[in-house]
């Protein structure tokens, strides 16, 4: 459980970071990334309580993040 939380966090850096790099988003890197471990952090903690998935963890923390990277920064645009 342990290396699948510190996967995680490494794939949605990884995501975080391609996004800025690609011009996907314009956050920030660092702002990007943590955008990206914050959503990659709460879709991990919903599949162990509640079993919520997409099927292998490394492409549910690609989903997330990128779900995170599109929805947090719109909602605080104005």
């Amino acid at each position: 459980m342990f290396l699948t939380l510190m996967g995680t966090v490494v794939i949605a850096g990884i995501v975080g970071y391609g996004a800025e790099k690609t011009g996907f988003t314009r956050n920030g890197i660092l702002q990007s990334i943590i955008i990206c471990i914050g959503g990659a952090f709460l879709f991990y903690f919903l599949r162990l309580m509640f079993g919520i998935g997409f099927g292998s963890p490394g492409m549910n923390a690609i989903i997330s993040s990128i779900g995170a990277l599109i929805i947090v920064p719109f909602h605080w645009r104005r």
